[in-house]
């Protein structure tokens, strides 16, 4: 069982909202009251029923029986007034009830969402590489609605049961003691029974929803991968495969059927032993003169106000459990914080001069060794491109330009402050980062390009997008910049989406540019567009060019060639050449392949 004590978490929220939960307790005892109430005044009408019965009959044929009956008449009419006012002002107090409880746990769900999702935003980069998306996405909306439904009807349930087991147990007890514990007899193995059962039904339901993610998961692959499945012929195979996994979730929602189909005739059951109860042990007690049948009248209605509340109780024990476990594991991602953190809060307009001093950098999640023993000195507004094949370490540099990670040895400064002692956000705020795996926002083209200035006029969109060679593009669209992206970028090609990627890094004028294998996508013409027109946008910034082609190293004023996070060589495109070495071999390889 989970410990319930990862729920304590939630009481800054409930101290927050205090007033909602003392009204709300307020409000429940009231509404009690008025549940109450009621039952007492069946028990007086239908003694008064009783007794004026036999009084009525004394005097038939007298003129006061007419007088007597229309006493009668009146007191019942009487007793049914305020038993409808009663039943109307319990109602009203359990709507202020739901205003103040339920109301409470939806403002704590929205807190606690926004704090999550604030916090995931401040954790590393390696935070991600170690959880998927999905259990992010998981603990922010499953997992919360689990702890909100503890801060909103399991309290007001627990609530109510406390409330009214107070009331109703005491007074029961005051009329009589032997009556009450035989009518309270079946309702703990009644609490415990649903408590049971419910615990199967949500474990059958996780299942449920488990195989029905699977299924959903199938479907939504299959269809967004429809040409792949046509042109290999296998629909037939993936009908089949749908079949089964359709299968599966229709055995497992028999078996909830199966379960919960037990439920109400169980309640029915426990119940009804209890009303047999009231009425044999307060048989007796008529009998032996304890008890009046109003008496026996009243008891009923009281099991039948405590059956909800009872079973309730099974149900919120199930409940607070399902928060507790959702609880943890919210509070696991809560408790981790950062190591990306400024040590000084330097705010310094950069210049640009970069410089890495004897860098190591060691992945902390997989333990490998990216960069080793790495040094650059460029100045500000120069050009450095670092060239190597897939796996050297090239990307691994920019994010550590970029402080998505610390280094492991070594030390890397900016104008000669080191990256550490800078504010993050005024330190990546004065940095342009196209990546390599281009990620654009389901969004219009032009609010894509705004992504980093969301205040940048259209013209300054409109200046990205060329110096990017992708307004013409753009113009061609029948919506032209209000043309939505999509998800993921489907709407655009390879190309364009790295063109559109450069234009969002180059719009919000950053005094560092970085460029992680950004035209990889695009054909040699395209390419060469781009880097002349770059080559006007670099000529008053620093540049980190990062490529596997040559040809991307040209505006280059000092070229890396990097191989298993080592530097092998380094210079100008003439040194590097008259060095017939690695770089030699990889240019004339790319020259073959574009002159073929």
């Amino acid at each position: 069982m989970v410990s319930v004590k990862a729920l304590s978490y939630l009481n800054k929220y409930l101290l927050k909202y205090k007033w909602y939960l003392i009204l709300g307790t307020i409000f429940t005892a009231v509404s009690n009251l008025f549940g109450i109430f009621p039952a007492q005044l069946v028990r007086y009408a239908l003694d008064l029923v009783r007794e004026t019965l036999d009084v009525y009959y004394l005097y038939d044929g007298s003129p006061l029986q007419s007088g007597l009956y229309e006493i009668f008449g009146t007191s019942i009419l009487l007793f049914g007034v305020l038993t409808l006012v009663m039943a109307l002002m319990k109602g009203f107090f359990l709507f202020l009830v739901r205003q103040t409880l339920i109301v409470m746990s939806r403002h704590v769900e929205y807190d606690l969402k926004n704090e999550i999702y604030e916090h995931y935003q401040t954790l590393p980069l390696s935070f991600y590489r170690q959880h998927n998306t999905g259990d992010l996405m998981a603990r922010i909306s499953e997992d919360v609605s689990k702890v909100r439904m503890y801060i909103g009807p399991s309290i007001m349930y627990g609530l109510n049961l406390i409330v009214l087991f107070i009331l109703v147990i005491s007074y029961m007890v005051s009329i009589n003691a032997r009556l009450s514990l035989y009518v309270l007899l079946p309702l703990p193995v009644l609490s415990i029974a649903i408590y049971l059962v419910n615990n199967i039904i949500i474990q059958r339901s996780e299942e449920i929803q488990k195989s029905l993610s699977r299924l959903s998961t199938y479907v939504q692959e299959a269809f967004s991968g429809i040409r792949v499945l046509k042109s290999f012929v296998q629909e037939a195979n993936s009908a089949a495969k749908f079949e089964i996994e359709s299968d599966e979730y229709r055995a497992k929602s028999l078996g909830l059927t199966r379960v919960d189909s037990l439920f109400f005739p169980m309640v029915a059951i426990l119940v009804g032993l209890s009303n047999v109860l009231v009425i044999y042990v307060g048989g007796q007690e008529i009998i032996a003169g304890q008890l009046t049948p109003g008496n026996i009248t009243e008891f009923i209605l009281y099991v039948n106000m405590l059956t909800w509340p009872v079973m309730a109780l099974g149900w919120t024990t199930s409940q607070t459990q399902r928060a507790a476990a959702s609880q943890q594991r919210i509070n696991e991602f809560l408790t981790i914080k950062t190591d990306i953190v400024s040590q000084k809060n330097v705010e310094h307009t950069i210049q640009g001069e970069i410089e890495f001093k004897n860098v190591r950098f060691v992945y902390p999640d997989s333990g490998i060794t990216a960069i080793k023993d790495f040094s650059m000195h460029v100045r500000a507004g120069e050009t450095v491109a670092i060239l190597g094949t897939t796996g050297s370490g090239k990307s691994t540099l920019a994010n550590l330009l970029t402080r998505m990670y610390d280094v492991t040895f070594g030390e890397i400064r900016v104008d000669g402050i080191p990256i550490k002692d800078y504010n993050l956000t005024s330190l990546r705020g004065q940095m342009g980062y196209v990546p390599q795996d281009v990620f654009l926002f389901s969004e219009t083209i032009s609010n894509n390009v705004r992504f980093g200035k969301p205040d940048l006029p259209q013209e300054r969109v409109e200046q990205a997008l060329r110096d990017a060679d992708l307004y013409q593009n753009v113009i061609d669209f029948p919506e032209q910049f209000d043309t939505r992206v999509g998800e993921r970028g489907v709407t655009l090609s390879g190309g364009q989406k790295q063109r559109l990627s450069i234009a969002r890094a180059i719009a919000r004028d950053p005094k560092i540019l970085i460029l992680d294998d950004c035209l990889s996508a695009v054909d040699t013409n395209t390419e060469n567009i781009i880097l002349n027109n770059l080559q006007r946008i670099m000529a008053d910034r620093t540049s980190v060019v990062i490529s596997h082609r040559v040809s991307s190293a040209k505006l280059a004023d000092h070229i890396i060639m990097l191989d298993d996070g080592e530097i092998i060589e380094q210079g100008t495109h003439e040194e590097l050449l008259a060095l017939n070495g690695a770089y030699r071999e990889l240019y004339e390889k790319q020259l073959q392949t574009e002159e073929v």
